[in-house]
């Protein structure tokens, strides 16, 4: 039986569980708000949509923090060569993010009748403020329960001088983590001020803490998969940690275009926000390094196929859809419409939750003590959830661009139904992926809750040829094409997007704009579902012909022949 080398791990298996029961909550959330989008009428006045969006939104922040909570624990102790410190308050954090959750759930709802109950100026049970909603009392337990996570995962470390560059960029990314929520743990009248603040807490997590942390976990990760060389993936990290710091620090400012801030942040938030795909870009290219380092077989597909979408999600939805919209001249069409939100689905889904389902996929196993499991519904769970979201990406694209147009640049009546009738067709393709993705939720679930509780199959080489066709070796060369036209069609969207400022558009014709975006979108999402999968094919072949090959014979192939 195969064994992990520390008990203590298994204290992550809960962590993991309990991501996967809010994931498919948050699924369900989001299939019935793009239902209500087809029919407003749907529920209203007994689950009203803006509480849906918050519950839908709430639940995605939680089970991405348990994916990293139950992925630092699994790691923590390989990473240190000892058992994870006081395991008590592992327990005392995992009841304290269950009783946030069941707290966060009622107290949203209550927001439907306008209760928050306010004490000294600050809403105890919810705020209201979008990614910030929980209240006060929640908002104090969820710092106790960073700083439990800081203390256990600076308590497993050994030694700050015996420390590599994946312990600093856990270390500083845990402390920061709390030290940031501090940001949103009071309320503040002038609204300029209050939005500074939130999305000081916001950006400074998802586009600086969290980026740290994933980072880190993902050069942990394929140190695991590969055996790869920890001090090679350690400069990967410490020069991706370097970037993002660099050029997130500043970058928030994209976020200050529009809330009364002073002018200068458009030319420097602009500057800076077009600076972070870099350390994004430099991720990229260390996956495909790693993977092919020694030609060495994928064991576990599931888990290294989730760990390649969260890396290149990472690079379609935060860094190239957010540079498209980054620079003044095109967020000023482009904010608070569904372009923003084409944007934030694929880089908060791809980016981060992807990667707890990969740490999952490579724990759980362990976990449950199998040699090897079937990983078809793996397979299969992974397909259809990255192409579900890059399909809802897509309709919140194409119909951000119809919304841009119509109710930004032509002014019609949001209320007066010109809108919605304008942007029936994305409306109604949501739900259709929305339902792809959904299914590939449901298995993905179903396969990790029940790995090792149900009557195992053997699992089955893929069969692919080495050497030919999508099969074939995956050069670094191509792999740089395939980089290179998914940011040529993120240049078509910029174009685009910037078309919104031209005489002729503003005048009512819509032209350039939808052809650009015809081209873009389409174009970008096509090329990374192409992309992945002849990454992934070339994996698998090459997996094949390591099970295909008898010991004998490949003892007698020099190394790198193959």
């Amino acid at each position: 039986m195969i064994r992990i080398e520390y008990e203590t791990q298994r204290l992550s298996l809960r962590f993991f569980l309990v991501m996967l029961v809010l994931f498919f909550f948050q699924t369900s959330f989001g299939l019935l708000l793009a239902l209500q989008h087809v029919d407003p009428g749907l529920l209203a006045g007994t689950l009203n949509f803006n509480v849906i969006r918050t519950l839908h939104l709430n639940f995605a922040i939680f089970w991405v923090l348990c994916g990293f909570i139950g992925t630092i624990l699994f790691v923590g102790p390989l990473l240190s060569k000892r058992e994870l410190a006081a395991p008590w308050l592992i327990h005392v954090l995992f009841y304290a993010l269950l009783a946030v959750v069941v707290w966060n759930l009622f107290t949203q709802v209550l927001a439907q009748q306008g209760i928050a109950i306010w004490w000294m100026g600050q809403p105890l049970l919810q705020e209201g403020l979008e990614y910030l909603e929980a209240g006060r009392i929640a908002d104090v337990v969820i710092l106790v329960g960073f700083a439990i996570l800081s203390f256990v995962v600076l308590r497993t470390f050994p030694p700050i001088r015996q420390w590599n560059e994946i312990h600093w960029g856990l270390g500083l990314g845990v402390l920061a983590l709390t030290a940031v929520w501090v940001f949103g743990l009071f309320f503040v009248e002038r609204l300029d001020l209050q939005e500074y603040f939130r999305w000081y807490v916001v950006h400074y997590w998802v586009e600086g803490v969290w980026e740290v942390i994933h980072i880190s976990l993902v050069g942990f990760l394929l140190v695991l998969m590969f055996k790869a060389d920890v001090k090679a993936v350690g400069y990967a990290v410490f020069w991706g940690i370097s970037l993002v710091w660099l050029s997130g620090l500043l970058g928030n400012a994209h976020h200050y275009f529009w809330i009364g801030t002073p002018e200068f942040w458009q030319f420097w938030g602009s500057l800076f926000s077009a600076l972070e795909p870099l350390p994004l870009i430099f991720c990229f290219w260390h996956i495909y390094l790693d993977a092919h380092e020694d030609d060495k077989p994928v064991e576990n597909m599931p888990a290294f196929a989730f760990l390649l979408g969260s890396v290149v999600l990472e690079q379609v939805g935060a860094g190239i859809l957010g540079f498209t919209m980054t620079f003044a001249l095109t967020n000023v069409w482009s904010h608070g419409t569904w372009v923003t939100t084409s944007h934030a689905h694929l880089a908060l889904f791809g980016t981060f939750g992807m990667l707890g389902i990969a740490a999952a996929y490579y724990a759980v196993p362990l976990m449950r003590g199998l040699a090897g499991f079937d990983q078809r519904l793996g397979r299969l769970a992974f397909w259809l959830v990255f192409t579900g979201m890059l399909g809802i990406g897509f309709a919140f694209a194409i119909g951000g661009t119809v919304q841009v147009f119509v109710y930004r640049t032509l002014g019609l009546d949001w209320f007066g139904g010109d809108v919605a009738p304008a942007m029936l067709v994305a409306k109604v393709l949501v739900p259709v992926f929305g339902f792809i993705f959904a299914v590939g939720v449901a298995l993905l679930v179903y396969d990790l809750a029940t790995m090792g509780l149900r009557a195992g199959v053997a699992a089955r080489a893929p069969a692919a040829t080495r050497g030919t066709g999508w099969g074939a070796p995956l050069s670094g060369w191509e792999t740089g094409k395939w980089l290179l036209a998914m940011w040529f069609f993120g240049a078509v969207i910029t174009v685009g997007l910037l078309s919104f400022n031209l005489d002729t558009v503003r005048q009512g014709n819509a032209l350039f704009p939808y052809v650009m975006a015809g081209i873009g979108y389409p174009g970008l999402l096509l090329v990374t579902l192409a992309f992945v999968l002849r990454f992934l094919r070339s994996l698998e072949a090459r997996t094949y012909m390591a099970l295909s090959t008898p010991p004998a014979a490949a003892a007698a192939v020099p190394v790198g022949a193959a």
